[in-house]
This record gives structure tokens, C-alpha cells and sequence, in this order.
């Protein structure tokens, strides 16, 4: 068993054996979302959130170890190390606790108290704590006149009180006294630098210029907020408590009665708290404080981009884009149902050039020529005029109603990015980036999942405070959600790009070119055990990837669904117990109906994988996506100058942070729904209430022009 089996377990009220099964799954390379789907009965069902936490503390513990081993050796190298101290250490799992145990051990640089030691005096340290001496500068001058010593009584006794303060410093229930006081009562304060009040690097912080309050109610934006001010030297941020009660707690701790003695141990512990452990614990509450707000950061990112990547498809249709514009034109791409480019140009139908009639020609014919199902409109500069112009053209150059293109606006957060990017020039090597932007657009609408895993999430537009944060966890936390929802997606094998495959399970950048490669040379795979044939695909990789990919079309209905290879032969026994081929079994439900699954379970297959599989079988390769939805902003409202408060109006929430929602509604600028103003009831948590491209309604509050903020409440607003 794992030896942090139990420890996990407990802190994570997980039974043991899904824990010590899960953790030996991980140790085999499997994935987190192979696990979750496909050895449901190892871990008795621990779901995705589950197994992702245990791999986290395991992983946390693994560092602990590590540290441990450290320690070991060090206080073994002085010769210090005890039976107990290192039963203490070895029980210990909590990091802060650990660091604590050892402070006293840890290699110094020359501190005051460390000369005070060289000097001889711990011993009249010593003598000063017991408090029982009368006349502590009789004792004193017992350690003076010698060779390098301290001349004079009041220096040894300077020099051990050195001593005392950092023996108070380092000690552990010093230290848990002084956290207790941080956690109960400590503030956070922020005052701007007047050298830069008045600058406009300055202004966007002038929430917090002169900014107070208890530390265990910041929320985390707040925190991160400051914490930047701070890094951009605009603001001066601080951690206090009060510093009088805090000496006085210690001091009552150390000092026992009244004397001379008491007087100097009294002083010593003050001088600790100040010079040393108040400096210490801050220090510690500002990065745990830190630490939890980047947390939360990256949970609401992980969120958002979660409800992005999985939202509604268009689907394989011949698909328009357009990255609209005014000077420059609008930049217009027909794709074929693969997102395969046919055809660009660029349309000028907007002042200042106003070509609106040779526009309109040339985009019927566009839309003739390449059987254009759909149109796609980035959300960007000249979006809403477009849109508008595009309608038109629709609507009165297209008479078969039911033929005509439905056209949407779709984000183009990040399209610059990808066009610009490496993996873009591969693509297009022989266009532009204005041709690669809008080929990107169109691409959204058909997958957005297929097309946004092409850009690093940084930069679609969903993070909060997303600079801020701890850089390696966010990309961990990023990794993982786009590999979970590409997985919960599944792939078609035949269409899926060389990137979207990078992020299937036990795949990676090496197989996924190999895959494509293989395809390049072979054609469309027909069956998922080719996979077999590529290079250095083997077995264990194909047992991760196989069940997340999906072959439309293949000759065993299996290779489309979500039923793993090494069940198949459990399909086949029901298919020859029903009389039936498997293709009639997933067609008729009279037939999936008669099957008691009872019947097959053996030791290797339980009812957890047998329920799946007859999920699959009613609806195999199924999209869990929700189906994609037009959407129109309100056509008397399209600059900030048109708002007025009261006006109830249709939007699209574009961004989830912990302190609210922020909404686009057609005036180039989105407004923020605080989280106060988010439904008639208390809300702890924005996203219980709204996901991301959500279509609500919104009233306006107020728009300040010089801020160019806009806010809004949907209290009492009926949504449609």
C-alpha cells in the first residue's frame, strides 16, 4: 500500500481502497480521465474532481517526503538528532508544522543571538528564563573578562537577551500564538505611494488608497488587486495586528511573576516579537493569504474556460467567417464542413471606403458558390455593423427562407493570437494573419473546443487577476480542464488536428503527429485497432487513448462511441444473446430492453462499466454539448451614449469572476452584474447563478462615461 494511503483517505473522506487503487492506477501512467471513465470499479467510482485531488496531495506528500529526508540529514549532521524529534517528523504532514519543528536546526546566517552563543552566554540565557536569580548583573559578571567575551555585564546581558528572543521566535507554540492572533483579528491595509497618486498607471487602484479591511473576509480579487498595486509600485500593502496585546500574550507566557529577571526576559520577548516573529508570521500570512487567493483565481479560470471549451457546437456545415472591420474591410473565409479554407477576400461595405453594393454582390456570390450554411461574425470592432449588414443581405438576397444562413456572433477573444502563432503558420503558411483570424472565427462556430484548445488559454479572455497567480499552477489547472473536456468530448480520429489529439488520454504531441502522419499516408482510419499501426502507439497507449476516440462511419458501430475495445466482447455476447448484430442492438430499444446486465458481470466487469456501456449503446458518441443558440443585441442600443438607467436589455455574459459577471451588450464595452445583483437571493458563488455565453436580460444601472464602466443588475428582471 502506498504509505500515504491512509493519510489521503482520511483528509479527504475517501475510502482507503479507491484511494490505494487510484493511486496504483497513477503510479501506472493511466490517465485521470481514463480512470474516472473506465476503471470505475478499481475506485469505486471516484469521479474526475476525486481522483484529481488525490493526485494532487499525493503528489504534495511526495514533496513533504523529500523535505523531511532534508531535515533528517541536516539535524543528524550536528549530532542533535533524538528519538522523539524524529518520531515528530516523521508523523508530521502539515508543511508549516514541519518548517517549525526544524527552525530551531536550520543553518543561520550570523544572527545577533548566534554571536551571543559564540560569545559563551546561553548559559546566563538560561539562568535569565528560569527568573529565579535576584541579581541577574551579579551572574552577568561572571561572563565577562574573558578573552573576546563581552567587556561588561550589561553587554552579557544584552547578548543573552539576544538569545531569548530568538529561542522565542523559533519556538512552536510562540509561533501558533502569534498565527492564532493573524487568523482571528489580522487586517490588511494598502496605502498609495503619494509619489504616484496622481499618475493613470495610479488610477486604476484608487479603490485602494487608503484600503482596510480584516484579512480573513478579503475576497481574493481584492487581495490580487492590491497584491499587483504593490508589485507596480502604486500601492503599500501590509498584514497588522494589534502589536501591543500580541507582546502582552507572549509575555504572559514567558514572564512568571515580578523581578529583575522578568524585567530582562520581558524585554527579550519583546524584542523577539518585533525583530523576528512578527516579521516572520507576516511574511507567512501574506503568502498563504496569497496562496489561497491564487486558488481561488484559478478555479474560477478553470471554471470559465471549462464552460468555453464546452460550448454548443455548430457542427460540420460550410461555414462563413468574418473578422469585421472598418478601414481595413472586413476579412471574409468560406470553409467546406472539415474547416477546410475555399476561398478568402475582403469586403468593404462601412465608411470610409462604402462599397455597400459590391459587398452585397460579392457575398451572395460567396455564399452561392460555397454552399454557405451558417455565418460567423467576430465579436470585435464593426461587429454589431456587420451583423446588421450581413442580416440584410441574407434576408433580402436569399428568398427560400428556410435555406437561408443563420448568422451569429462569436467571440474573437485570442484569434489574433492564434494567427499569429506558430502553429497558425503551419497551417496557412501562404496567408495572412487577417486570413488565419477569421478562418479561426469561423472555426469556433462549427467546435469551439476543436479550435480554442489552439490558443493558450491565457489569452481568451476568461481569467481574473490571470498575471497574478502562481504561473506553473494555473497552466497544471489549464492542462488538466482542457484535457478533461477534450475527453469528455471524445475526437473524431479523422478530422481532429494534430493539437486537438495532443490532449486526448495517453496521447501527447509525439503520438498525436504520428497519428495525423499515419492518416496523411494512409487515409481515414476505419477501425480503432489500426491505431495499433502507428509508430510507437502501443499497447498501453492505445489503451488510454482508444475509448476517447471516435471513428463516424466505421464498419463496428463501436469504433463511434465511447464503449472501451476491451469491452467490446461483453457487446458482442449481447448482441449473440439477443440474436441481433451490435448495430441492431444500438437501433432498437426493444432489444437493449431485454437484456438483464446482471448476467454480465464477472470479476473483471462490474455493473458501473456495464450501466455505461448501456448508456453508450442508446445513444453511442453522443456530444454532452447543449445545442447552439442565435442570439440579437438590442438594435437601438450600440455606443455607451445610448445607455439609460432602467433600460432592460438583451446580453451575452462573457467573463465569471468571483465578484461577479460581466456581460456584453452591444456598446463595445461589456458592464459588470456585481455579484449583489445577480438574483433576488443571496449568491456566494456567480457561476451557480450564470455560465459562460449565457444569453440573459439586464437592466442598467448606471453608465459612467469617464470610467467607461457600466453596471448592471439582473434583480427583478424576468429572463426569457
Amino acid at each position: 500500500m502506498n504509505s500515504f494511503t491512509k493519510h489521503i483517505a482520511k483528509t479527504l473522506s475517501l475510502p482507503e481502497k479507491g484511494v490505494e487503487n487510484t493511486l496504483a492506477l497513477l503510479d501506472e501512467g493511466c490517465t485521470i480521465p481514463f480512470i474516472s471513465r473506465y476503471r470505475k470499479e478499481r475506485t469505486g467510482g471516484l469521479d474526475e474532481v476525486q481522483i484529481t485531488q488525490i493526485a494532487d496531495m499525493n503528489q504534495r506528500l511526495k514533496e513533504l517526503s523529500k523535505r523531511k529526508d532534508t531535515i533528517r540529514k541536516t539535524i543528524e549532521s550536528q549530532g542533535k538528532m533524538t528519538p522523539e524529534l524524529a518520531g515528530r517528523i516523521d508523523s508530521c504532514w502539515e508543511a508549516t508544522e514541519l518548517e517549525d519543528i526544524y527552525l530551531p536546526y536550520k543553518p543561520k546566517r550570523r544572527t545577533r543571538a548566534l554571536v551571543a552563543r559564540e560569545l559563551g552566554l546561553e548559559p546566563l540565557a538560561m539562568l535569565l528564563l528560569r527568573q529565579r536569580e535576584t541579581k541577574p548583573l551579579e551572574a552577568a559578571r561572571k561572563f565577562t573578562g574573558k578573552e573576546n567575551g563581552p567587556a561588561t555585564a550589561q553587554e552579557a546581558i544584552k547578548g543573552a537577551q539576544d538569545i531569548i528572543a530568538e529561542m522565542v521566535a523559533e519556538n512552536e507554540q510562540s509561533r501558533n500564538m502569534v498565527r492564532q492572533a493573524y487568523r482571528r483579528e489580522a487586517f490588511i491595509e494598502s496605502q498609495v505611494v503619494k509619489a504616484k497618486k496622481d499618475t493613470d498607471e495610479a488610477a486604476k487602484f484608487d479603490d485602494y488608497f487608503d484600503f482596510e479591511e480584516p484579512l480573513r473576509k478579503c475576497s481574493s480579487h481584492r487581495l490580487l488587486a492590491m497584491r499587483r498595486g504593490e508589485a507596480e509600485g502604486v500601492l503599500r500593502v501590509k498584514l497588522t495586528i494589534d502589536d501591543d496585546e500580541a507582546v502582552a500574550r507572549l509575555q504572559r507566557h514567558y514572564v512568571h511573576g515580578r523581578g529583575p529577571c522578568q524585567t530582562l526576559v520581558a524585554e527579550a520577548v519583546a524584542d523577539g516579537y518585533k525583530r523576528l516573529l512578527q516579521p516572520s508570521i507576516e511574511t507567512e500570512f501574506a503568502a498563504l493569504s496569497k496562496q489561497k487567493a491564487d486558488e481561488q483565481a484559478i478555479g474560477v479560470f478553470a471554471s470559465n474556460l471549462r464552460q468555453l471549451l464546452l460550448g454548443a457546437p455548430l457542427g460540420q456545415k460550410r461555414v462563413m467567417g468574418i473578422d469585421p472591420g472598418f478601414r481595413t474591410g472586413c476579412k471574409v473565409v468560406c470553409l467546406d464542413e472539415q474547416g477546410n479554407l475555399l476561398h478568402h477576400e475582403a469586403i468593404f461595405p462601412h465608411p470610409p471606403v462604402n462599397h455597400r453594393m459590391q459587398a452585397t454582390m460579392h457575398l451572395l456570390q460567396m455564399m452561392k458558390d460555397y454552399g454557405t450554411e451558417a455565418i460567423a461574425i467576430g465579436n470585435g470592432t464593426a461587429s454589431r455593423e456587420t451583423e446588421a449588414f450581413v442580416k440584410d443581405v441574407v434576408n433580402d438576397g436569399t428568398p427560400a427562407k428556410d435555406n437561408r444562413p443563420q448568422v451569429f456572433v462569436v467571440s474573437e477573444d485570442g484569434a489574433s493570437v492564434y494567427s499569429a502563432s506558430k502553429l497558425a503558420r503551419d497551417e496557412f503558411p501562404d496567408q495572412d494573419v487577417t486570413v488565419r483570424g477569421a478562418v479561426s472565427i469561423a472555426r469556433r462556430l462549427m467546435d469551439p473546443l476543436a479550435e480554442l484548445v489552439k490558443i493558450d488559454p491565457k489569452s481568451i479572455g476568461v481569467g481574473q487577476y490571470q498575471h497574478d497567480v502562481d504561473q506553473t499552477k494555473l497552466k497544471q489547472s489549464l492542462d488538466l480542464t482542457v484535457e478533461s473536456c477534450v475527453n469528455a468530448v471524445g475526437v473524431n480520429l479523422n478530422t481532429a488536428s494534430q493539437h486537438l489529439l495532443m490532449y486526448v488520454s495517453g496521447l501527447g504531441p509525439a503520438l498525436a503527429k504520428n497519428i495525423v502522419d499515419y492518416r496523411r499516408e494512409n487515409g481515414a482510419f476505419t477501425s480503432r485497432s489500426q491505431l495499433k499501426k502507428v509508430p510507437r502507439l502501443g499497447q498501453a497507449a492505445f489503451v488510454q487513448c482508444a475509448g476517447f476516440l471516435r471513428i463516424p462511419g466505421a464498419r463496428n458501430p463501436l469504433d463511434n462511441s465511447a464503449v472501451h475495445p476491451e469491452s467490446y466482447h461483453i457487446v458482442e455476447e449481447m448482441a449473440r444473446d439477443q440474436h441481433c448484430t451490435i448495430a441492431q442492438l444500438i437501433e432498437s430499444k426493444e432489444l437493449r430492453n431485454n437484456i438483464d446486465i446482471n448476467r454480465y458481470v464477472t470479476g473483471e466487469t462490474g455493473l458501473p462499466t456495464l450501466n455505461d456501456i448501456m448508456g453508450e449503446l442508446e445513444k453511442p458518441g453522443r456530444d454532452p454539448r447543449t445545442q447552439i443558440e442565435t442570439f440579437e443585441f438590442d438594435p437601438n442600443v450600440k455606443e455607451m451614449e445610448d445607455l439609460e438607467p432602467g433600460m432592460v436589455l438583451p446580453g451575452i455574459v462573457t467573463n465569471i469572476t468571483n465578484f461577479g459577471a460581466f456581460v456584453d451588450i452591444g456598446v463595445h464595452h461589456d458592464g459588470l452584474v456585481h455579484v449583489s445583483q445577480l438574483a433576488n437571493r443571496y449568491v456566494s458563488d456567480p457561476s451557480q447563478v450564470v455560465h459562460l455565453h449565457q444569453h440573459v436580460k439586464v437592466k442598467v444601472v448606471e453608465a459612467d462615461m469617464r470610467r467607461k464602466r457600466i453596471s448592471l443588475t439582473m434583480k427583478n428582471v424576468e429572463q426569457g
